[in-house]
């Protein structure tokens, strides 16, 4: 049992096609709500406007990167609680350790497949709704 298939969920990554490659693997994965975003900082002008249930990060972005966004994610009362999975080529241990610590609820390694992401979406669901 995973989200809702009628979540809004916000991809964010600075390469037009891996968000085009992303959001179609959701569409797949029964997910049609799906917004972007093309850097951390068009990320959360977007973030504040409108309620996201979900959001897929990527790190290396221009003008804000992931784990900036995703700190400012986690110190903003209305944003707190959104869950947020990372999605990187940065597959080094360290760098996930950083993303677990700055808040990210999972983590996946670029280049992925659909039941990748379905696997984790359905990790991230699990572990909100203990």
């Amino acid at each position: 049992m995973g989200f809702p298939t009628d979540i809004k969920i916000l991809t964010v990554d600075d390469m037009a096609t891996m968000r085009r490659i992303i959001k179609s693997i959701l569409n797949q994965l029964g997910y049609n709500n799906v917004d972007e975003a093309e850097n951390g900082k068009d990320a959360l002008s977007k973030l504040k406007q409108n309620k996201y249930d979900l959001v897929l990060l990527d790190w290396n972005m221009p003008e804000m990167d992931g784990i900036t966004l995703l700190k400012e994610i986690r110190n903003d009362p209305q944003l707190k609680d959104i869950p947020v999975i990372m999605v990187t080529a940065e597959a080094k241990k360290e760098n996930v350790l950083l993303a677990i610590q700055s808040g990210a609820n999972n983590y996946i390694v670029k280049p992925f497949t659909a039941e990748t992401l379905k696997e984790k979406l359905d990790k991230v669901y699990e572990s909100l709704n203990k």
